[in-house]
């Protein structure tokens, strides 16, 4: 080995790992506020009503705590996989600081009620530029070090982190096209149903490339790491990721079905949601299969018992999407609690499961420990997690029928069998089984915190040195 040796960069690693530990707390406090909200209407006080704290939540938890977990993996698995240090300067530490204070001025605007009114595109026009400046600075230092990598191969987790950086740029500068009026004030570029369309184009992508693209490539980095086996079907790996983003693309109508968007247009959402399932079972199934010949490690392992859990679950939501997009079940689904089950089977069951997975593989080696302070709080956070879970999801479902049933059931002369307000009170035992499911996962993330700082304690935070493959310069 010849040149300058030198070592990989895992302060920016340590920073975003600790902090997707805490926004998730943050996060899910919130949504468990806003839970108790609907059970106790009593609970919404002032400016922190529902409505305020609501869109708090979606940002926090997706933006905060899944944005801060992508950082940290994906600046992890870029430096691993090219045996070389991430580039970019004084991009690196931007992309942490910057991002936080978009975190912050979200926390700040959002109760205020300082809103653009997009579903996952809430915060203002100032906020936007800065997620772009430090978006684009991301895509700096990642491509940056995939440029100056020691190996000729990418490996295909940085294929989905790279497709998601992308993807996310794209949609974003699309979808928050706006004229300012005043700093806290703007209005979309597009009106109408042009509007709704490109909003839905932006939300569902959010999903497709942030909430999927980004966690695949956590997926296909630390399951084999973990589980001592290479990728089951480096073949499939390629397969899964031209067939996922070329098709991810093409959903986003299917969040508006039954509304003034062109019923052609509807079915493209619908036919697009459908194919969708065959790339999306397929990376699942390459995910699970990599465990072929160690399932047996699952047993005592809780890191793999959290990763693999989450590919379950991303198999049942990706198969549930599909489902709900087709016009007839979506007439019976949309607008009800069904739908708020399925982001949740997503949105804890594979986003959560799989960063907590990865944190967990992560903390104790960027804290120079070989392993986290206690397995056995790792094993209980698995399965209240899990039990959480599926508690929201089961009651969310349940709740979401009953609804969909309630409000298109009809008297022999035609008129409503039931007023709103019954559908209402119908579903008080279920929102009540919901507040319950997601204190469990809350409860999962408070011992998760106590088990990294503990960990933390006496570690040491000496950079990693690179090891450069033979007959490759440093």
């Amino acid at each position: 080995m010849s040149g300058t040796k030198t070592t990989y960069n895992d302060k920016v690693v340590r920073q975003f790992a600790v902090m997707t530990v805490i926004w998730g707390i943050v996060g899910m406090l919130v949504g468990v506020i806003i839970a108790a909200q609907l059970v106790w209407p009593e609970l919404n006080i002032g400016f922190l009503h529902f409505g305020r704290l609501r869109p708090l939540h979606t940002n926090a938890v997706i933006f905060a705590f899944g944005g801060c977990a992508l950082f940290a993996t994906s600046y992890w698995c870029v430096q691993r996989t090219g045996h070389t240090r991430l580039w970019g300067g004084p991009l690196i530490p931007f992309t942490f600081w910057g991002w936080q204070l978009v975190i912050l001025l979200a926390a700040i605007s959002l109760p205020l009620g300082i809103t653009q009114g997009k579903e996952y595109a809430e915060l203002e026009w100032p906020i936007d530029i800065l997620i772009t400046l430090v978006w684009v600075s991301y895509a700096i230092v990642f491509f940056g070090t995939i440029g100056k990598r020691t190996v000729s191969h990418i490996y295909v987790a940085n294929w989905f982190f790279g497709a998601m950086i992308i993807a996310v740029a794209l949609l974003h500068l699309g979808n928050s096209a706006a004229l300012p009026v005043s700093f806290l004030k703007s209005y979309s570029a597009y009106a109408g149903v042009q509007d709704a369309m490109i909003q839905w184009w932006y939300g569902h992508n959010a999903v497709g490339f942030f909430l999927t693209a980004g966690f695949l490539g956590m997926m296909y980095y630390f399951v084999p790491k973990q589980a001592g086996r290479p990728v089951y079907s480096y073949r499939l790996s390629v397969v899964h990721f031209w067939a996922l983003i070329f098709t991810y693309m093409w959903a986003g109508p299917h969040h508006l079905h039954y509304t003034a968007l062109p019923d052609w247009t509807q079915s493209v959402g619908m036919i697009f949601s459908l194919i969708l399932l065959a790339p999306s079972w397929g990376g699942m199934i390459n995910g699970i299969m990599t465990l072929s010949g160690a399932w047996h490690k699952l047993r005592d392992d809780p890191i793999l018992k959290f990763l693999i859990t989450s590919l379950s679950f991303y198999g049942m939501s990706t198969f549930e999407g599909p489902m709900m997009s087709i016009k007839t079940v979506n007439a019976l689904s949309h607008y009800t609690d069904w739908t708020v089950g399925h982001v949740h089977s997503g949105a804890l069951g594979w986003v959560a499961m799989v960063s907590i997975g990865s944190m967990y593989y992560l903390l104790p080696k960027l804290f120079g420990k070989t392993e986290m302070y206690s397995t056995k709080l790792m094993t209980t956070h698995f399965w209240i997690a899990t039990i959480g879970t599926v508690l929201y999801i089961a009651s969310t479902w349940i709740s979401g029928v009953m609804q969909g049933l309630m409000w298109r059931a009809v008297n022999a002369d035609g008129t409503l069998a039931y007023s709103f307000v019954e559908s209402v009170k119908g579903s008080y035992p279920f929102w009540a089984i919901r507040w319950l499911g997601g204190v469990l996962f809350l409860s999962g993330m408070l011992i998760m915190a106590y088990n990294m700082f503990k960990t933390m304690a006496g570690g040491s935070t000496k950079d990693t040195p690179v090891i450069v493959p033979v007959g490759h310069h440093a």
